[in-house]
């Protein structure tokens, strides 16, 4: 993309729960900023709000008449938005969620409709890939609708776009949601992960004086919880030459644990109070119940000198007032249910419960331990066997012992939260305390983050602008894992015996955007004109692997995939291929087999379609 022609910087935050759009200048260093999102607010109205619900209310025939509509929505028979989450909370056999956390779903196909899951209707469903594309698609049209206002006409072509998913993501979920960016009229987008934006959006608005603020040696941490996810991270501070360098060395996995998961134990809490008062709730009543509960603990924890809130909560029918349910969510709810049920204080060797059931509902991949304080501290031991693992930072780095335990992990000299449940400053220091119980010798601050609704999507633009302009630090990064291709071990045939399969490193952990790796030394005998497929495998805590690295046994790693290759050729032949990595500078991950001979080079593609489990 040409320097000269690029005016704006898009930044997108396509959120689990939330989505929000920024924007900045590329010939000013102006921190960026929120762009107003409209959208139906009520059954009446159309107002405006700086994030985006990530829902879909699949109306009737009967409210598309009567609704508002957003003139340029691409789908009318669709709500999306405030509207769609809060009305659909009544009706949740129309209302499309979570639809990205689909995307990291093997069991189920991403292209089918399968959403709202679960639900009877069957001619309305939509696609996970399609949800994605319409919110991706809904923004769009609000920023032109915007620039419009604004006396100008966007021109995708003069703007670099940069569109953010979790660190936790995977390549399928993230070639998905590339495919989504470029269906819904954006074209070609650079990833970047979330936490990583969060803390770019740090570096712009400390743009003067962050380097007054870390120093060589500092491991920031940066978590973010949003309303359905928790991404953690963590970011080196390293010296070379007597400048300042950043580099991302370790991320968590993919926790669907979040806010939402807190809003829905409060409400189990207040059921079973009103049930104990002989005070049943229907279904549509506890949807209700879960709503006013979000509110009710936003309330709570923005106000220290709030004691309670007041839940009223309405029936269906004829006789509204007699079925009407009223309770407290009282500040102890709070303290019981978020801060000891999901934050507990706990020890560093504490171990996240695992899903042990025989059998499980086929759906979204939920995390089975809601204690986040467990998972975090699992992500600091983990982070540490990644660097033990051969991770060369040419620095030293604060690496603590465990006090009690006898545990190795990473320290973190400070923290930047991000997620609009940390708006909370209960909620932050809880955290705080936490780390810091797991070293108390050591000091350990906050990174300020004054609107961590909205930091990643601002961060995005940001960092889209210093690519643009080749200006400012950036965050040494690649990719978050190292990847591998399962291979049987080669041994005589024994009865009841199968062949042990072992992982070949296929791409390193850190593999920079634009560079290429083949592996070398092996060739892959494969047919022209049939379809052979692999197993694929990856790690979040083996930097040390390089290309090449065999791994003894696959069960010291994740299956994230399925690859799929077939040769084109004129004849059936068998030609010896070898595999080579590619990792683009829009950021994701490319694989080929390669014809030395001929130089020839064919794609392997990801299996994007779910596995058969």
């Amino acid at each position: 993309m040409s320097e000269t022609h690029t005016k704006y910087s898009i930044g997108i935050d396509l959120g689990t729960s939330n989505s929000a759009l920024a924007l900045a200048e590329t010939d000013t260093s102006a921190p960026a900023h929120s762009i107003d999102i409209s959208q139906l607010t009520s059954r009446k109205g159309v107002g405006s709000a700086t994030v985006l619900p990530s829902c879909i209310y699949l109306a009737t025939e009967e409210e598309q008449k009567h609704l508002p509509r957003i003139p340029w929505q691409e789908e009318q028979s669709w709500r999306i938005g405030i509207f769609a989450r809060e009305h659909g909370s009544e009706v949740p056999e129309r209302l499309v969620t979570s639809a990205k956390s689909w995307l990291c779903n093997s069991h189920n196909d991403p292209y089918q409709p399968i959403l709202p899951w679960q639900s009877p209707l069957e001619e309305r469903k939509i696609s996970p890939l399609e949800a994605q594309k319409a919110y991706l698609a809904y923004l769009r049209h609000n920023l032109e609708q915007h620039m419009h206002q604004q006396g100008e006409e966007l021109d995708l072509s003069e703007c670099q776009v940069t569109l953010t998913v979790p660190a936790s993501f995977d390549e399928v979920a993230r070639l998905l949601t590339a495919e989504a960016a470029e269906a819904a009229g954006w074209g070609e987008v650079t990833l970047l992960e979330e936490p990583q934006a969060a803390f770019y959006h740090w570096l712009d608005t400390n743009a003067e004086t962050w380097r007054d603020q870390v120093r060589a040696g500092d491991v920031i941490l940066v978590c973010d919880v949003g309303g359905g996810t928790a991404d953690f991270s963590l970011i080196a501070v390293t010296q070379q030459e007597g400048n300042l360098h950043l580099e991302r060395i370790s991320v968590g996995g993919h926790l669907l644990l979040g806010g939402d998961n807190m809003d829905l134990a409060l409400a189990y809490t207040l059921r079973a109070e009103l049930e104990q008062n002989g005070k049943a709730l229907d279904n549509g009543q506890f949807l209700a119940l879960i709503h006013a509960c979000r509110q009710g603990k936003e309330a709570l924890l923005s106000d220290p000198e709030l004691s309670s809130y007041p839940i009223s909560v309405a029936g269906r029918g004829a006789s509204l007032f007699a079925r009407s349910r009223s309770v407290q969510l009282q500040r102890s709810h709070i303290e019981q249910v978020v801060m000891d049920g999901f934050l507990p204080l706990c020890d560093i060797d504490a171990v996240p419960e695992e899903n042990s059931a025989g059998l499980q509902e086929v759906g979204l991949n939920y995390t089975a331990d809601p204690v986040i304080s467990k998972h975090l501290a699992r992500f600091l031991v983990n982070s540490r066997r990644n660097v033990d693992s051969g991770m060369d930072l040419g620095a030293e780095l604060n690496l603590c012992h465990g006090h009690a335990h006898g545990t190795d992990f990473i320290f973190p000299s400070a923290i930047l939260f991000n997620g609009g449940i940390f708006k909370a400053h209960a909620v932050r220091q809880r955290v705080m305390d936490l780390i810091q119980s797991f070293c108390p010798d050591q000091p350990l601050r906050q990174l300020n983050n004054e609107t961590p609704d909205l930091a990643v999507a601002r961060g995005a633009a940001g960092y889209g602008r210093s690519v643009t302009c080749n200006e400012g630090i950036r965050i040494k990064a690649g990719t978050a894992r190292s990847y591998y291709l399962g291979l049987q071990s080669s041994m005589p045939a024994v009865p009841g015996l199968k062949p042990r399969l072992k992982g070949v490193c296929i791409v390193p952990q850190g593999m920079e955007e634009g560079t290429e790796h083949l592996l070398e030394g092996r060739e892959f005998g494969l047919m022209t004109g049939q379809a052979a497929e692999f197993r694929f495998f990856s790690s979040a805590t083996r930097a040390g692997d390089e290309i090449g690295t065999e791994v003894e046994s696959v069960d010291e790693l994740e299956e994230s995939a399925r690859l799929e290759v077939t040769l084109e050729g004129e004849e059936q032949q068998r030609l010896p291929v070898q595999i080579l990595s590619r990792f683009t500078e829009l950021g994701t991950l490319e694989l080929w087999m390669k014809h030395q001979p001929s130089g020839r080079r064919w794609n392997i593609e990801f299996n994007l379609r779910g596995q058969e489990q």
